[in-house]
């Protein structure tokens, strides 16, 4: 796989060396030693694991590459993705591998024959080598496609001949097994189950039970199915971009009645264009209210695809294009007012609503954000600023008497500054005059303390000292929001800070 990879990702590199023995080497233990090669390179006696030296000198004329897992898990992802075309449940089974749970999508392809032939084309056409096989389990699906020479219509006879390989347990348990004469999964399945877990560890009873079906082991998918997915097929693949729009405002009404029948509204919605050469490609959008307008999605995905940076490109065109509601909220239908109309606040804030989603689609989720309550006693701790279209917390905003000025300001500095205190004060009283950035203010009126102690939970030498907050208004009018860190029984020499400004 990693040679085809690099064949996909950079095709110039091997213009005029399709017959070359081609090799990967990477760092192991200090030695340089081959980690993947062609078809040509095996069969010039060259093998996994061999040195560099040594390659070189048994076979001169070997290309070498730099061996990138890292890449190579980028383009098993972007395989896996294009695999969803397939199935909603689509599992990673590293470094080579791919499962499928096709249950119930078989006969959209004519069966399982006819699937497995689709995939081959498609794997074919982009240079991909690959090994099928169908399985009750996923162990046995694997183990199949590894060791097995062709498919065979009895699984389990087809199983029965697999190699003691096929169980993937470690060299020790593997080696032990060959010993004592048991050379396929046949010889062990003779065995009373108890006797190999005994003598080989529970281990290899468990790989058996699973490659046999009689222990479940359930399938992982990497992506978790929506809620709420349509999808549409086509005969021809559809090469432009305003047709494929068409399709998906289509898609996006047939979601609509989906969601309305379970009277609720998507906040998430995917859309995934499955290119025929087996590229695919994805568009995100998020509201920050529930909704189930088509028009509203198709103005949204409008902008997403002028804010790519990287224009839509069908290539041959799309063959399959699926929406999913990735996020369902509860959405019931509104009562209007009884002389007609929303009313101007909610009109309002739908407009601002609107905005957002628009302007969170254009820019980015992470760009426009929206400052929430948060539950705790710290100032600086006390807001959150999170994208715009996240549900709100459950906190509440602390509310002033009626009446009563605000208790905090609504602007605080971060970090706190520190001011110094010149007058005379009385103990754990306010200052009657500070410095603060060079400039004197005398003070005169205070209203205070508000006692905040440190975080109880921490260890006594980490916690930090208690502050005392005062809200105070200098000679000029000027009102602070400052702070003493440090009560005298706790410090010698406790500093003063001014965290906020009054409007």
């Amino acid at each position: 796989m990693p040679i085809e990879r690099l064949r996909a990702r950079r095709p110039h590199l091997f213009v005029a060396r399709d017959e070359a023995p081609i090799a990967f080497a990477e760092s192991v233990a200090g030695a340089i030693r081959l980690a993947a090669l062609n078809g040509e390179a095996a069969a010039a006696g060259l093998s996994v694991g061999l040195t560099l030296a040594d390659a070189r000198v048994r076979v001169p004329e070997v290309e070498i590459f730099p061996h990138d897992p890292a890449a190579d898990a980028d383009w098993l992802e972007r395989l896996a993705e294009g695999a969803r075309r397939y199935s909603p449940a689509v599992a990673l089974d590293p470094p080579q591998g791919l499962i499928l749970d096709s249950a119930g999508v078989d006969h959209l392809f004519g069966g399982e024959r006819g699937l497995a032939e689709d995939i081959e084309t498609r794997m074919a056409r982009r240079g991909i080598t690959v090994r099928l096989a169908y399985g009750d389990t996923p162990e046995a699906a694997r183990a199949l496609a590894r060791h097995a020479g062709a498919p065979a219509p009895d699984e389990m006879g087809a199983i029965r001949r697999l190699p003691i390989a096929a169980l993937e347990l470690d060299e020790d348990a593997g080696a032990a097994l060959i010993a004592a004469g048991l050379k396929s999964v046949g010889d062990v399945l003779a065995r009373p189950m108890a006797t190999i877990a005994a003598r080989f560890g529970r281990e290899a009873a468990t790989a058996l039970r699973r490659l046999t079906g009689e222990e479940d082991s359930p399938l992982t998918p990497r992506a978790v199915a929506a809620p709420i997915g349509v999808e549409r097929r086509f005969a021809e693949p559809v090469a432009k971009t305003e047709h494929m729009l068409g399709v998906l405002e289509d898609l996006a009404g047939e979601a609509a009645r989906a969601l309305e029948a379970r009277h609720e509204g998507g906040r998430r919605w995917g859309a995934r264009l499955f290119r025929s050469d087996g590229e695919v490609q994805a568009l995100r959008v998020e509201t920050g209210q529930p909704t189930r307008d088509p028009a509203v999605l198709m103005r949204l995905f409008r902008e997403r695809i002028e804010a790519l940076a990287d224009p839509l490109d069908p290539g041959f065109g799309y063959d399959l294009i699926r929406l999913d509601v990735g996020l369902a909220e509860k959405l019931d239908a509104v009562q209007l007012r009884l002389e007609g109309g929303e009313g101007r606040a909610q009109q309002g804030a739908e407009a601002v609503a609107a905005l957002i989603d628009r302007l969170g689609t254009r820019l980015g989720r992470e760009r426009v954000r929206r400052i929430h309550p948060r539950d705790s006693h710290m100032p600086e701790q006390a807001e959150l600023l999170l994208p715009a279209t996240d549900p709100a917390p459950k906190a509440e905003w602390t509310r002033p008497e009626p009446g009563e000025p605000p208790l905090r300001p609504i602007h605080l500095f971060d970090p706190p500054q520190p001011i110094e205190s010149l007058a005379a004060e009385t103990p754990d009283g306010p200052p009657a005059r500070f410095r603060w950035r060079r400039k004197m203010h005398d003070v005169a009126r205070a209203e205070g303390p508000e006692r905040i102690a440190g975080e109880w939970w921490r260890r006594a030498d980490m916690a930090p000292p208690t502050r005392d907050y005062y809200r105070v208004e200098d000679v000029r009018g000027r009102r602070f929001w400052i702070f003493r860190h440090g009560l005298y029984s706790e410090t010698e020499r406790p500093r003063w800070y001014v965290h906020g400004l009054f409007a």
